[in-house]
């Protein structure tokens, strides 16, 4: 019979051969360091994962130090152990040094101690300090210094447009990428060639508008805004200038019918005619080009419309993306927006950053935007330049009197191109198309052309006042607005 006694003993025996070798030939530099990576990542771990569980996630990228970053470097410090033992080892033995017997495992042992207590000491350092650059790391990695400018110095278009919008105050990753580690591993993950283009300089210019890879809009843009509760109408009036003399100012006065589908209103607008119940095929990447569209009626029937100019091909309506229409798909750029420089010449002399007593200022800033320039930075000295040059020519006397003005004109136009065109990325006007209205672009056209019919000999309306009243229409002092002040 086999004494269980002595059993234990042989075993004890066999793992302490095999210890002893790994204990004797891990004290050096890179074995060491091995171990400390190895212990202060893996506390840091157990100290992050277990905040997570019990549901403190500070922001969006404490998930990629939980599953991607500690993991990396626990992984390291494992690989680090058996490098420096192999190394020792190699050593050792073409000079002679290995022991005949491996000493037993003394923690009275001088290198043995040493090694211990470095090991202790280095992870007592390191473990708050890793742990506070850890956290430290997530925040900056969240703010938008680092999207905008540390990381993607190739979308300083994109940032310079989301410092201009209404949603300047809106972090980057709330709407990239949100709450949780999966959408940031897929977010980061998908995105790791793109980091491959940057360093070897691979990266489209322009850069694409991400349309496919986009978080839904219910996870962002329905966080802050409620369809369902929009109700009402919005006044909008819109200023227009003309290329004469006098740069000729009329208004365009229109109620917008945005009303979602509010049971406690009556009021059903753009919002509530469209959001869940309208779905369509796009022939083309961008979505500008839908020849198919299905709507569901208040009856629960659902009508098809197929556009009679660009008919939607067989192998479109069978293998296409049939997409449910939300926020995005007019409001294509809520945050990102560039302008066409009418628009933003209009919108800039309304505001009086402009100013409309300049002589054909209008037409001339126009021409200024449209002009080419070599770079970003010829344009900062020629575009000014030829300003205070046209009216020096053309007005010698305004030029004299007016020079405050013909300088804050200089900027304002060198804003707007500057917010607009970047010759590096290849962006200029109309680059990137803005579905919201139909003046600039097709927008709502797409499929409200009066081109799109059912089978039953309907079509999707074109009725103006389907989603606008206009009110007034080009003119310079309109009868609607006293009234309203009137009203008030």
């Amino acid at each position: 019979m086999n004494n269980p006694r002595g059993r234990g003993e042989r075993l004890r025996e066999r793992i302490a051969a095999m210890v002893r070798p790994a204990v004797y030939l891990s004290q050096n530099l890179i074995s060491r360091t091995g171990v400390v990576l190895a212990t202060t990542s893996g506390i840091t771990l157990v100290i992050a994962f277990a905040s997570l569980i019990f549901g403190y996630q500070p922001n969006p990228y404490a998930g990629i130090l939980v599953y991607m970053i500690l993991p990396a470097i626990f992984a390291l410090g494992l690989i680090l152990i058996p490098i420096g033992i192999v190394r020792d080892f190699r050593r050792k033995r073409r000079a002679s040094q290995l022991p005949a017997k491996y000493p037993k495992v003394d923690f009275s042992d001088r290198g043995l101690h040493s090694t211990v207590m470095f090991v202790a000491i280095m992870t007592a350092i390191n473990v708050p300090i890793f742990a506070i650059a850890s956290y430290s790391g997530s925040v900056y990695m969240e703010s938008t210094q680092f999207c905008g400018q540390t990381c993607h110095q190739v979308m300083d278009p994109e940032y310079t447009a989301y410092q201009r919008s209404p949603h300047a105050r809106v972090a980057c990753v709330e709407c990239h990428i949100g709450p949780g580690a999966p959408w940031f591993v897929r977010s980061k993950i998908s995105g790791s060639y793109q980091v491959v283009a940057v360093t070897f300089n691979l990266y489209p210019r322009p850069i694409p508008t991400p349309i496919h890879n986009l978080r839904p809009a219910r996870e962002t843009c329905e966080q802050c805004h409620w369809p369902e509760r929009f109700s009402g109408d919005k006044l909008e009036i819109k200023s227009k200038f003309a290329d004469d003399e006098k740069n000729s100012e009329t208004k365009d006065v229109l109620l917008m019918h945005i009303g979602g589908r509010n049971p406690d209103s009556k009021l059903v607008g753009i919002h509530g005619r469209h959001l869940g119940l309208v779905t369509y095929l796009a022939s083309d990447g961008k979505r500008q080009e839908i020849p198919w569209v299905s709507y569901r009626n208040q009856d629960g029937t659902v009508t098809e419309y197929a556009s009679t100019d660009n008919p939607p091909k067989p192998d479109l309506l069978a293998h296409g993306e049939r997409r449910l229409m939300d926020c995005m798909d007019c409001h294509n750029r809520p945050t990102h927006t560039f302008d066409m420089p009418e628009s933003a010449v209009n919108r800039e002399m309304a505001a009086g950053r402009i100013s409309p007593s300049l002589p054909f200022i209008h037409k001339e800033a126009i021409e200024l935007l449209k002009r080419k320039y070599a770079s970003r930075l010829a344009a900062e000295t020629e575009l000014p330049q030829a300003l205070r040059e046209y009216y020096r020519k053309n007005y010698f006397a305004i030029y004299n009197s007016q020079r405050a003005q013909i300088e804050d004109a200089a900027k304002g136009i060198l804003y707007i191109y500057q917010g607009n065109v970047f010759p590096k990325m290849n962006i200029t006007w109309g680059t990137y198309p803005n579905n919201l209205g139909h003046n600039d672009f097709p927008g709502c056209f797409r499929c409200h052309d009066g081109n799109h019919k059912s089978k039953g000999g309907g079509e999707i309306t074109q009725d103006c006042n389907a989603c606008h009243a206009l009110l007034a229409m080009d003119e310079p002092n309109p009868k609607i607005l006293h009234e309203l002040e009137g009203g008030n």
